[in-house]
């Protein structure tokens, strides 16, 4: 389900960014990704919605991470810390750490999708292979 993520070209210059900013378009893709994925079964728009929220918020994203972590290269996990220390103020709804380890993993996938596409689409597919080996 990564094919529109891998038929991308890099693009912009993410290095100019600050890591709230690849949050920010991160959390984005993640979404669109996860819109893509649940829109491959026939459903309700509720059910759609509620399969999509359970992928698309923090805890969900801080599990993400640390399921892809171990794949992670060096300059991907300073990448992560980066958008981990410029968490700030986490909604009511999320503690502090789960806050910022969702905005690690937002961070890393805003990045990979201005300059590494295929790269991102290998780590998505990694975390669905993760996935179905625990289902």
């Amino acid at each position: 389900m990564t094919d529109w993520i891998r038929a991308q070209s890099s693009s912009g210059s993410p290095d100019e960014l600050r890591p709230l900013q690849l949050a920010w378009l991160g959390d984005v893709v993640w979404e669109m990704h996860q819109r893509l994925r649940h829109c491959q079964r026939p459903r309700r728009s509720s059910d759609l919605h509620k399969a999509v929220v359970a992928e698309v918020h923090a805890a969900a994203q801080a599990k993400a991470l640390s399921c892809i972590e171990p794949y992670l290269s060096d300059f991907e996990k300073t990448l992560a810390k980066r958008g981990r220390n410029s968490a700030k103020n986490p909604p009511r709804s999320s503690d502090a750490a789960t806050y910022a380890s969702a905005t690690a993993f937002e961070t890393i996938v805003g990045w990979l999708f201005l300059k590494n596409p295929k790269r991102l689409a290998q780590l998505l597919d990694q975390l669905e292979e993760i996935a179905n080996d625990l289902n």
